[in-house]
């Protein structure tokens, strides 16, 4: 490996910024990694419930939004995941996997960074907690306030505008922006959607597995299956947290800005610029007219039941009774005595269920964010194209992933490739140092 012995100053101690220093260290480098919290890579406590889903076996380009899908490709090739895998196997954190999520085998997210931090230290980076980048000068200067620090090469690594208070506060694009760099609109993703409905208050709590489905939004379906969550303030889960970023950009779309814009879009409030209809379908395994055949036969044996015993055991009952009061029936009414449309649309309403986002929650409660700089104007290998010697790596670059690894994955890989350039080594991920 070229041991260049180029001085490498890392801004942001997240997983991505982690990874770099590690990795340019690793190469030869001199190393310094500036942190503003009072200790790196707090926000890899909280991924996964706290069980640090840190990858999964199937990786493709598909699994992410933003960048160029061949770029992504180019990208992900080297540092996969099997590379990732043999990083932390070397680092001596045992892994477990389940149906291809990875986790450390103690399900305990602070095991990855109790490993990344004695990587860090047996790696020789100087680890500078408690003084956040406020100013990156080409040449290198990195200032943190009034003090100013030398350096070779540059990696900014210092995360998106998801959960600020990790530290990620949206400052890395300031710095990105007055170097001459185009910030694609930031906005929440795998982020809990907010509807307009009243009733939702009565059902806050059900879980269902069902298809949330974006209506009437171009020519692309959004849809996701899985376990739906009801709030009282909207819909959650990992469907809705999987379309997210896509209904932000909906909202954002409709009121006419435009999604390359220069300027950070100012979302944090999560209030949104245009309400988007989603419909709910609450039994995705039975067609419409299954469900009505089934409905005949019931009336054929049970018409002595109360309209809320006909349809007792298809849905949740508190999502039942509600079913059956928007469609105007009365659940102790006899069944038999009951408008038969209205009970057909009962089952219209379990097969479509029709809701209005108004927006998202907050940054404070997305796990990340879409957008950021602009990855038309990056290389891959992490390299500005306008700015030689300055480098990105993790949520800063506007790409993002779904829930199940994958944003930790980016971070690795990308921190890994940042790392790697900027010390002047070009192993591939087959070659990368496990020592």
């Amino acid at each position: 490996m070229n041991k260049t012995r180029v001085r490498v100053g890392v801004v942001g101690g997240g997983a991505a910024g982690i990874m770099a220093a590690i990795t340019a260290a690793e190469s030869g480098a001199f190393v310094t990694l500036f942190e503003g919290g009072e200790r790196v890579g707090k926000k890899i406590l909280s991924t996964g419930n706290g069980k640090c889903n840190f990858g999964n076996r199937i990786l493709d380009p598909t699994c992410y939004y933003g960048a160029d899908r061949t770029w992504l490709q180019e990208c992900l090739s080297q540092f996969d995941t099997d590379a990732t895998v043999r990083f932390f196997a070397a680092s001596g954190m045992l892994i477990k996997e389940k149906n291809g999520y990875l986790y450390p085998l103690s399900e305990q997210a602070s095991t990855v960074l109790d490993v990344l931090r004695t990587r860090l230290r047996t790696a020789g980076v100087q680890v500078v907690t408690g003084k956040k980048g406020t100013r990156v000068e080409a040449g290198f200067t990195v200032y943190t306030g009034d003090e100013p620090h030398r350096f070779d090469r540059v990696i900014l690594a210092c995360g998106g505008k998801a959960a600020p208070k990790t530290g990620s506060d949206g400052s890395g694009y300031l710095l990105a922006k007055e170097l001459g760099h185009r910030i694609v609109p930031v906005v929440p993703a795998l982020v809990q959607l907010r509807c307009r409905e009243t009733f939702m208050k009565e059902i806050a709590g059900v879980r269902a597995d069902a298809v949330v489905r974006v209506l009437s939004q171009g020519p692309e379906e959004i849809a996701e299956r899985g376990e739906l969550q009801l709030t009282d303030y909207g819909i959650s889960g990992i469907p809705v947290f999987q379309m997210s970023r896509r209904v932000n950009y909906i909202q954002l779309h409709a009121a006419e800005l435009h999604p390359h814009a220069s300027e950070p879009h100012p979302h944090a409030s999560g209030k949104a610029s245009q309400e988007v209809e989603v419909s709910i379908d609450f039994l995705p395994d039975y067609t419409l007219q299954e469900l009505e055949d089934m409905l005949k036969r019931r009336l054929a044996q049970a018409a002595d039941r109360t309209v809320e015993e006909f349809f007792t055991g298809l849905l949740n009952k508190k999502l039942m009774l509600l079913m059956i009061k928007l469609a105007g029936l009365k659940r102790d009414v006899a069944a038999s005595t009951a408008d038969r449309q209205a009970l057909y649309a009962v089952l219209q309403l379990c097969k479509a269920f029709t809701v209005h986002v108004t927006g998202s929650n907050s940054f404070d409660n997305a796990q990340v964010c879409a957008g950021g700089v602009d990855t038309a104007q990056v290389g891959t290998d992490m390299q500005s194209r306008l700015v030689q010697g300055l480098y990105f790596a993790g949520e800063m670059l506007d790409v993002d992933g779904r829930c199940g690894g994958y944003n930790l994955q980016w971070a690795w890989c990308s921190g890994h490739i940042a790392g790697r350039q900027a010390a002047g080594c070009s192993a591939s991920a087959g070659e990368i140092d496990t020592k």
